[in-house]
């Protein structure tokens, strides 16, 4: 786990990279100051401007418009900057725009734990509190008695605090609560677990979440650890004392000072069976104790910069009026251009007050103080044959940089681009009279994305006529096919924001006319229907491959494209994904000839087939001298070398430190390891020629980096490919938030780490579901722009939409979905973007005809993964929306019917709180 955060909120990768060097002009420059500081585009006038800003050249260190260090000149400054102010107050607005700043600031704070004795002097309560602001969460689980190994158990209910969420059947995840008490005057966040002193518990095991970064706290991979046994077997994870109530290094360094009674003993000398023994009487001398660390977190701070441009009437001079929120002493780096190549110029005297020359290349001008003391202000006169005034931010005191998407700041200044901006707000204004300010946002965003969509059609036509001739190399196509998925992924980052104006139809019907060449990305055709083969019961009668391919035909009439099968190797655990000896195919669901044909019957009626794959850890068959289980059997018989050196369950390993979270049950593999890539490559070619699978299920991918996925999908060339990037969704006081941007947004970055070659089940969509339906809140599937609050909402074509899973349901029920209202839930993932997927609990149940008539609706109007969407309402008790103008669906109990006008809608579909129709 990386304990780095973010210092902003990002959108796709492909968005970032690719936007920013296509834009920019031609004329070299050299690279900007680094910049912590960024903003993005807020309303409609500025995704233009923002293109604009995106070519400009900006201050560059020893550059021509540099802000690097150099002698700085001081200069005239005007007579009075309220005259200046006076002539904007008198003019006409040409431009006005303000513009989100997002900074970072390092806070420091405490990480407190604290052990005190309950009021019937019995039990205990463990309270582990943080003094900083923020969405903490304790990650936790217990040991118990007898256990042998270092894996974590649930803790039993009764000592759950309100507002726990399973994660698998090892953890527990509790919000952090505000306390009504606070710590030297800095509010405090904290969890309160209760502790019966009759317990079998050996101790707790923790670590300390931030949410809305990410970021876990532990020390050196190593888990906070509280025993509440004298004496436990040996762990190298503790360190200090056995005896009595004693806390283990974790997140923040040593914790010394804590107050325990007694004499330290020196556990390394005891014999292992008088430990053992020791710890079954469950000898018991527990102490209160007080220990608090200090912490320091990178948070996320949020400004604004106004401009506004006039011409002023009196001497026709460009008037810039400048201000901003910002907290400390600002000063601007500036200048003007007389085209659009935004080459920076030195305007003539005079400045503003407090204004230098910067090696005659820009200026910089410090701005001056509000009356009110909250912010800064300046303003700037221009001769009108400048039509750009360019400039940056810059704190006084910090060598950090205020810009633009990492460029400079373009504000247009000439009367005529500007008044012709104006004149463009107007005509929309007018044209879309009575309609919302939404409408208006959609309607200039058009502008921005033509050339986006020219560049994919042109695209698309060029791998067209390249195969027709047959000279374009594969490379080639695939460079071609990957410029066409980041200019998409561009397109999607826009259409967040504002319904889209475009449909991929044309495309698509292009892509169908002339089919490019086999390039497998791992994403499908963008029309796959997913069926779970499998629950978590399936393993018991031994003979899973032998039943499923009785019902395979059956799937296929329902509309089915796509299998998921179980995990098919050797596996400690019967479900399959604790794997030993990844070559024997031979499980619980069936042997290695029955697998191949279930998947060559699959093929018969036109379903491909996914295998169930675990690439995060592997269970060792032997173990070294120490008695660590981390020798490795069968056909890769590693050692441990393949183990990640920080795993804090099975410490021996030899390889490098994890690029993910530790799995806790069984080694996790380090796949930096030249040798275990190799292995793994090989594998899955071998699954896919061997059995014939056509892509992957890849379990537990928060384990290691995503770009270790990436080089095994393009060695193995899936059809298809999901990743279960499992994570729990933001809380505040046990209610969850309605804004789910943190959450989603990690698993878009996980996608983005693969280079967009897989999909990743929509676990944001899940959640928010769950809410909606749970507590009548249907308002919470729309996000603060009008779009779907999961990932489908921001990358359908990588979203694998869900209801239900083996984990979530069946007999594990971790997280089952409302008790009664699946098919609320399947009427909403099989009528919108994004791939659906189906549980089989619910397919072969009293459901299975409602599922199937939802996926005829779905195929006979050519419903796929990139399909539009206009979410009509959002309330209480309903929520609705239209789908590519051809379905509309609600879900609630609340009243909805789609509007008639050129379309003419029929009901197709209804049941309980759920109803569809069609265009007729």
């Amino acid at each position: 786990m990386s304990s780095a955060v973010s210092t902003e909120p990002l959108l796709h990768r492909s968005f970032r990279e690719i936007s920013r060097p296509r834009f920019r002009s031609s004329t070299l420059r050299p690279s900007p100051p680094p910049a912590s500081l960024s903003c993005a585009p807020k309303s409609p006038s500025f995704r233009h401007a923002r293109r604009r800003c995106a070519s400009g050249s900006g201050p560059r260190r020893g550059g021509w418009g540099g802000a690097g260090a150099g002698a700085l000149l001081r200069v005239r400054a005007s007579s009075s900057g309220a005259a200046v102010v006076e002539a904007l107050e008198s003019a006409d607005v040409l431009f006005q725009e303000a513009f989100p700043l997002q900074r970072t600031e390092t806070a420091k704070g405490k990480i407190f734990v604290r052990l005190d004795q309950g009021k019937d002097g019995q039990n205990w309560q463990l309270t582990v509190g943080c003094t900083l602001a923020g969405k903490w969460i304790l990650h936790w689980g217990i040991s118990h008695v007898d256990d042998v190994g270092s894996e974590w158990d649930q803790p039993p209910a009764e000592m759950r605090p309100p507002g726990s969420i399973p994660i698998k059947d090892y953890a527990i995840e509790t919000p952090l609560q505000k306390s009504s008490t606070s710590m030297d005057g800095d509010e405090v966040y904290e969890v309160n677990i209760s502790i019966k002193s009759n317990s079998n518990i050996a101790a707790i095991n923790f670590v300390l979440k931030d949410e809305e970064s990410g970021s876990w706290y532990q020390h050196r991979g190593r888990d906070f650890k509280v025993p509440l046994m004298d004496s436990l077997q040996d762990d190298s994870n503790i360190v200090g004392s056995k005896r009595g109530f004693d806390l283990w290094p974790g997140a923040l360094g040593q914790l010394s000072n804590i107050l325990l009674k007694g004499e330290a003993s020196d556990y390394k000398d005891k014999d292992a069976s008088t430990d053992l023994e020791a710890s079954k009487q469950e000898v018991r001398c527990l102490e209160g104790f007080y220990v608090e660390q200090p912490i320091v977190k990178v948070v996320s701070i949020r400004n604004s910069v106004n401009i506004s441009v006039k011409i002023c009437p009196k001497t026709a001079k460009t008037l810039v009026y400048l201000e901003t929120d910002l907290p400390r002493d600002v000063i601007v780096h500036w200048g003007v251009c007389r085209d659009d190549s935004k080459k920076w110029e030195i305007p003539a005297a005079p400045y503003p007050p407090e204004t230098e020359i910067f090696k005659n290349k820009a200026l910089r001008t410090l701005l001056q103080p509000k009356e009110q003391g909250n912010g800064f202000w300046g303003s700037f006169a221009l001769d009108e044959e400048f039509v750009g005034f360019l400039f940056v931010l810059k704190l006084k005191e910090e060598d950090v940089w205020l810009n633009c998407m990492g460029e400079d700041f373009y504000i247009p200044v000439s009367s005529t681009r500007s008044s012709s901006l104006i004149r463009q707000k107007e005509s929309d204004s007018t044209e879309t009279s009575g309609k919302t300010m939404e409408t208006n946002t959609e309607v200039s965003s058009t502008a921005y994305t033509d050339d986006i969509i020219n560049e994919i059609r042109n695209l698309v036509s060029d791998i067209s006529s390249e195969k027709s001739r047959k000279t374009k190399t594969k490379e080639a196509q695939e460079s071609i096919l990957q410029e066409i998925e980041k200019l998409a992924a561009e397109a999607y980052s826009i259409f967040r924001s504002s319904l889209p104006t475009f449909s991929a139809e044309a495309v698509l019907e292009q892509e169908a006319l002339e089919p490019p060449p086999h390039i497998c990305s791992g994403t499908g055709t963008g029309f796959e229907i997913l069926c779970q083969g499998f629950n978590w019961e399936s393993n018991k009668s031994g003979r899973w491959y032998k039943e499923l391919m009785e019902k395979a035909s059956q799937l296929a009439s329902l509309g089915f494209t796509v299998v998921w099968l179980p995990p098919p190797t050797d596996s400690v655990s019967p479900e399959g994904y604790m794997p030993r000896d990844l070559y024997n195919l031979n499980s619980r669901y069936g042997t290695i000839d029955e697998l191949k044909d279930l998947v060559k019957k699959f093929h018969e009626v036109n379903i491909r087939v996914l295998g169930d794959v675990v690439l995060n850890h592997r269970c060792a068959q032997y173990q070294n001298q120490n008695g660590i289980w981390n020798i490795f059997g069968g056909r890769l018989n590693w050692d441990d070398r393949a183990v990640v050196a920080d795993d804090p369950h099975f410490q021996v390993g030899r390889g490098n430190k994890s690029s993910g979270d530790n799995f806790h049950a069984a080694p996790n593999i380090d796949h930096s390891q030249d040798f275990v890539r190799k292995d793994l490559k090989e594998w899955l070619h071998w699954l896919r020629s061997e059995i014939g699978y056509d892509g992957w299920r890849l379990d537990f991918v928060r384990g290691f980096w995503g770009g270790y996925v990436k080089d095994y999908l393009d060695a193995s060339e899936p059809y298809f490919a999901v990743g279960e990037y499992w994570d729990s969704l933001s809380y505040t006081y046990g209610e969850m938030d309605h804004n789910q941007d943190a959450h989603r947004q990690r698993i878009i970055d996980w996608i983005n780490a693969t280079n967009g070659t897989a999909g990743a089940f929509d676990v944001t969509t899940k959640g928010i579901l769950h809410a909606a339906l749970e507590r009548c809140e249907y308002w919470r599937l729309s996000d603060q722009k009008g779009k779907p609050p999961g990932v489908v909402g921001w990358w359908p074509s990588r979203a694998v939409t869900f209801v239900e899973n083996h984990d979530t349901g069946s007999t594990q029920g971790h997280w089952r979905f409302p008790s009664g209202k699946e098919m609320q839930g399947y009427a909403y993932i099989l009528t919108h973007p994004g791939t659906p997927a189906v549980f089989y609990d619910h397919i072969f149940s009293h459901y299975q005809s409602e599922i199937g008539s939802l996926i005829s609706i779905r195929n006979r109007n050519k419903i796929h993964c990139r399909s539009t969407i206009k979410i009509t309402k959002a309330e209480r008790d309903v929520y609705a929306a239209i789908i590519d103008d051809k379905v509309a669906m609600k879900i609630g109990p609340g009243y909805y019917e789609p509007q008639s006008g050129p379309q003419k809608w029929s009901p197709v579909l209804e049941g309980r709180d759920y109803k569809v129709w069609e265009t007729s």
